[in-house]
């Protein structure tokens, strides 16, 4: 039987709508808030969240590759930027996930790892992927961080599949 996850939103205002507080499975709140001119927001948008979870479960992913990889990485960040439809419901029409990781690290290692990632392991992938493509990249300095680095383009998905790169 697969596993159940069940969250508890709470309207802080019900009234206005503004404002929800959510408890997740695992007992974390997160405050969510939508934006409004001149008021003060408690939290991100749940739209933002989309992002940053898909951020950070490829973030793990990825780290988890690369040391089994016996891969030295001694910086990484994740640059997740999303363009928005116009008209409501304002879905993510494109994702680009870009990995920056400073270290001893092999190209052909972080670029198997972001694939293996982007195609097969993260769920948050997987279930965007159904509905927008998702261009996932990396920019690697095998020093410092300095000059530019080697940076490729690895695979895009998309509700028609792994395209390649």
């Amino acid at each position: 039987m697969p596993a159940a996850t069940s969250i508890l939103a709470t309207f802080l205002d019900p009234e206005t709508g503004w404002g929800v507080d959510a408890t997740t499975t695992s007992g974390f709140d997160i405050s969510f808030d939508l934006e409004e001119p001149g008021k003060e927001r408690r939290g991100p948008s749940p739209t933002e969240v989309v992002l940053t979870a898909l951020a950070a479960c490829t973030a793990l992913d990825v780290a988890s590759i690369l040391r089994k990889k016996r891969q030295r990485v001694s910086s990484y960040q994740i640059a997740v930027s999303g363009e928005k439809a116009k008209q409501d419901p304002k879905v993510y029409t494109s994702i680009v996930v870009e990995h920056r990781v400073v270290g001893a690290v092999e190209p052909e290692a972080l670029r198997r790892s972001v694939e293996l990632s982007a195609t097969r392991y993260c769920p948050v992938s997987a279930m965007l992927s159904a509905s927008v493509a998702i261009e996932h990249r990396y920019r690697l300095w095998q020093g410092e961080r300095e000059g530019e680095g080697v940076s490729a383009l690895v695979t895009v998905t998309s509700p028609s599949g792994a395209a390649g790169g």
